[in-house]
């Protein structure tokens, strides 16, 4: 998680709502930082941040100022933080270990082996994680003794060879032998539980490495290790109970929830990489992807019931019942669906199901009544990344037009500006202008209309031709457009058209009176400054993408043909 999110979660914890105006820029600091730093300026609280990775996650939540504490867990030292007091964690004490050990394990058992418990405890190096992973696998192996464990995870070094008339005797295998495996208590305890697991679940814990934020619940482990919920259901419990997994609070509707802890996620993913083909973990992260885009999809339905009913409803343990569980589950697991989004982004091998899934959430989260500015911007931002990566200007340009209302809303003109002129420039790029014909006279073919009078507008005299009236089928007196190169009678010349005798007027001025109806409706104070001028100007431009809207082609075929727009 990246410092800009951290920081709206943290603002949504302490109760202070992110308004619109904080939206990631292009270069500089991501506003919601500074809000932050603002919020803890004027409190006096504890922030609690575990498993940093780096400092650039840390610094720009610190104030400058403040008498609020940031305590950070990690696994090393954060570099280039000034002011920082580092802490070196290490085990408990004696007495303390073996109390633990008690608690976990059960007092019968401790009280009944108090040395094979004090030889565990050292065998662990007293460390908490450690003693739990034992802990949990006593718990799962009730006929072994705690000394059984502690033998496990102390290896005996074989003995040194040697002649017995020699100086040198041989090894004795009852010597106490270093208290470690491979210098690294966790890890031996980790091997010692990991070992007893069946083959399914312990690829269930491999595969849940892929989980948005190491969160899995009954929908998401039954989608990435493909078996039936109950199967799922059973096999998370499990994990939890050998200290594999770690409980969470549950959902807003009940469901169990459980996280990967973070001192194990590392050596989960080295397993992964060599126990699980890559493309069976494609596949894992495929079934997630798809399995969330059901899950909204049907959300949204329930939140919208004009939309019709659910085609494909999902299985009883997993299916979102009404409006207010889709309400709540939308709200509660927003964040992991971002990060499952950014996730499947990054890594740029299921464009396809990552953009289903931003569909999903575009449609479904303005319906919840408290879609952050912050989160939609995110999303069209992961359309634009995608639409450069596959080549496809229009796709981009749609992304850059929404883009830019959310700059504009929230009073940026600048960056609003320069969103739309970027997607002027792809609109009037020579792919789309090349891709534009073909599309048009399949749509000519599947309406039955003449291609010539379903032509798409043709460039003359530095302006659009034949907008509107194009649209509906009906060419307009004295402005016909074919297919041709120029349009004969109608452009800068202003020359009366040989077929009707009449002077052109160019339909695209007319169609744009929408645009300019709608520009009115911006917030006030936006035409009151030169930058917000050139967003109105820009705006009521790439608005004639409403053309294809009223051929009935919808609203993702009218952001696509963007390239009807004229420049003033």
């Amino acid at each position: 998680m990246g410092a800009g999110r951290a920081a709206r979660v943290l603002l949504d914890q302490l109760g202070e709502r992110p308004g619109a105006a904080l939206l990631p820029g292009a270069a500089e600091e991501d506003p919601a930082c500074e809000a932050l730093r603002e919020a803890l300026g004027q409190r006096k609280v504890l922030v609690l941040l575990d498993d940093v990775r780096d400092a650039g996650q840390v610094w720009p939540l610190l104030a400058e100022k403040t008498d609020s504490l940031l305590l950070a867990t990690t696994s090393g030292p954060l570099m280039g933080i000034d002011g920082i007091d580092p802490v070196i964690l290490g085990g408990l004490d004696h007495r303390a270990a073996v109390d633990l050990l008690g608690e976990l394990v059960g007092g019968t058992r401790v009280s009944c082996d108090p040395v094979g418990a004090a030889d565990l405890a050292e065998a662990c190096a007293n460390r908490p994680a450690a003693l739990r992973l034992a802990a949990g696998w006593l718990r799962t192996e009730p006929r072994l003794a705690v000394t059984d464990a502690a033998a496990r995870l102390r290896p005996v070094p074989a003995p040194v060879p040697a002649v017995v008339e020699g100086p040198v005797r041989p090894a004795d295998p009852e010597r106490e032998t270093v208290p470690v495996v491979e210098g690294d208590p966790l890890r031996g305890a980790f091997e010692l539980a990991y070992r007893r697991l069946p083959a399914a679940r312990s690829r269930l814990l491999r595969l849940c490495t892929l989980a948005p934020g190491q969160l899995v619940d009954l929908r998401t482990a039954s989608a990435l290790a493909g078996c039936p919920a109950p199967e799922a259901g059973a096999g998370l419990a499990a994990l939890a109970e050998l200290e594999l997994l770690e409980r969470e609070p549950d959902a807003a509707d009940g469901t169990e929830r459980y996280r990967v802890p973070g001192r194990l996620h590392g050596r989960l993913v080295e397993l992964r990489g060599e126990v699980d083909r890559p493309s069976e973990v494609e596949l894992a992260r495929a079934r997630l992807l798809e399995r969330l885009v059901r899950l909204v999809d049907s959300a949204r339905l329930l939140l919208d019931p004009a939309a019709g009913p659910n085609p494909d409803p999902l299985p009883g343990p997993l299916r979102l019942r009404t409006a207010a569980h889709a309400e709540g589950w939308l709200l509660g697991e927003r964040e992991l669906l971002l990060a499952a989004v950014a996730d499947a982004v990054g890594q740029g091998d299921l464009d396809g199901s990552a953009g289903r899934l931003v569909t999903a959430l575009l449609r479904a989260l303005p319906l919840t009544g408290e879609a952050a500015p912050a989160d939609l911007h995110a999303l069209h931002e992961s359309v634009l990344r995608v639409a450069e990566r596959q080549g496809a200007p229009r796709r981009a340009a749609a992304a850059l037009l929404n883009l830019g209302d959310l700059q504009a809303a929230a009073g940026r003109w600048e960056q609003a500006g320069e969103r739309y002129r970027r997607a002027v420039e792809l609109a009037r790029g020579r792919a789309t202008r090349r891709a534009a014909p073909a599309r048009w006279r399949a749509w000519a073919t599947a309406t039955g209309r003449s291609a010539t009078r379903c032509a798409p507008p043709t460039r003359t005299g530095g302006r659009w031709c034949c907008g509107r009236r194009w649209a509906t089928g009906r060419p307009r007196p004295g402005c016909w457009c074919g297919w041709r190169r120029r349009t004969p009678g109608c452009g800068a010349s202003r020359r009366r058209c040989a077929s009707t005798g009449r002077r052109p007027r160019c339909c695209a001025g007319s169609a744009t009176g929408g645009a300019s109806r709608r520009s009115r409706r911006w917030p006030p104070g936006c035409s009151g400054t030169s930058a917000g001028r050139a967003c109105v100007r820009f705006r009521s431009n790439v608005v004639g993408a409403e053309f294809a809207r009223k051929c009935g082609l919808g609203a993702r075929a009218s952001l696509r043909t963007c390239q009807c727009v004229w420049l003033i």
